[in-house]
């Protein structure tokens, strides 16, 4: 399969070179020493040394860092819906998208956990500039999105990704995790983007769409974060867009973003496991003949399930009666959560910043805004 070898992860063969390569890291240590406290730096290089395969790097040293970042900067992950997955299924995960690295290997750990196909997954090549992330990022069954390509370039590129997903889901039992949209969410707003369901559908074999759609077993995923480690991070960009400039990134700015979004404190995390789509996919076949109406149909579907089922914290219903001025949900927070929470809006940005207040308080009320198209009432 060398049309995939640009952006696929390493072989099981390929992994111990791999590993060899990068053990003595700085940035290894660093991840190792974190994970590994107690032990001598020769006890985890000795078993990195003796390790084969994605799946023994990803269970014996990948599994035990997230559990420390949780450890430290959490207070915890709760889950639901897994039970409806059944062993040895592939599944292709599309997921609101709110922390470069963690919603992918929080999902990874909870399926490990649960016995079920962990996933390969989607992550842009501007993320792994840095050689020893490049390789990091392969090791833990990462494939690459192709960015900054030029139309054509773009074109043949989504092709190619959309059969090895393809590929992956249908030949390889693997299952597939990818972001509803390019980018992180940065208003609060999970919206997914039509054309990821369209270069997806590149690799289709089914002469509809929805037909292989529902082959490849679509399920939607809600992550949500009592709170953003990032949030104060995505300020600049949303002030740039409201002035109606172009943003353009510091240089290691991805870098910085992936750091804080694994460090930085998060409070309380939810992974929801929504259906997988069948019977929608049915609908939409039956009522849509235009294949681009299709297509925007089951980006709703998917939206639909994600917000449903996103999980709404203290946070988000401070966010929404500050931004509102009510008290209409202090029934769901206490004072302290508030004071909390106010505090650290204090410590983060600039309060005689509008734009920057603005759009921070958007980023966790959205979601209430969002949820209220589903449900009428919120009960404590």
């Amino acid at each position: 399969m060398q049309k995939f070898d640009a952006i696929r992860p390493f072989y099981d063969s390929e992994i111990n070179d791999a590993i060899l390569n990068v053990v003595n890291h700085p940035m290894m240590k660093a991840m190792m020493n974190f994970t590994f406290p107690d032990s001598a730096d020769e006890v985890w290089k000795e078993q990195l040394r003796k390790t084969h395969s994605i799946r023994d790097f990803q269970c014996n040293f990948i599994y035990h860092t997230i559990q420390k970042v949780l450890e430290k900067s959490s207070d915890g992950l709760t889950t639901s819906g897994f039970e409806k997955l059944e062993k040895g299924e592939s599944y292709l995960f599309i997921s609101n998208h709110r922390d470069i690295l963690l919603d992918t290997t929080l999902l990874n750990v909870c399926l490990f956990e649960h016995g079920l196909v962990m996933t390969a997954s989607a992550i842009g090549d501007n993320l792994v500039k840095k050689d020893f992330l490049n390789t990091l990022a392969k090791l833990n069954r990462n494939f690459l999105v192709q960015r900054a390509l030029s139309p054509r370039e773009m074109l043949q590129s989504s092709k190619t990704l959309s059969e090895y997903i393809g590929h992956l889901l249908q030949h390889e039992g693997r299952s597939v995790w990818i972001a509803q949209r390019e980018g992180r969410t940065k208003d609060g707003n999970d919206a997914t983007n039509p054309g990821v369901l369209k270069m997806l559908g590149m690799g289709s074999d089914e002469s509809n769409l929805m037909d292989y759609f529902k082959k490849i077993k679509i399920v939607p995923v809600s992550i949500s974060y009592e709170y953003d480690p990032t949030d104060v991070l995505k300020i600049p960009q949303l002030m740039a867009e409201a002035n109606n400039e172009v943003y353009i990134k510091e240089k290691n700015e991805d870098f910085m973003t992936l750091l804080s979004g694994v460090m930085g404190p998060k409070k309380r995390i939810h992974i929801h496991i929504g259906d997988v789509l069948e019977n929608e996919l049915d609908t939409i076949k039956n009522e849509f003949d235009n294949s681009n109406k299709q297509v925007q149909a089951l980006a709703q579907a998917i939206d639909d399930a994600i917000l449903k089922n996103y999980k709404l914290w203290p946070t988000n219903f401070i966010a929404y009666d500050i931004l509102n001025k009510t008290d209409q949900y202090s029934h769901l927070y206490t004072e302290n959560e508030k004071s909390l929470f106010e505090r650290r809006l204090e410590m983060r940005i600039d309060a005689e910043n509008p734009v920057a207040l603005q759009g921070i308080l958007d980023m966790y009320a959205n979601p209430v805004v969002n949820k209220l198209k589903y449900n009428n009432e919120f009960k404590s």
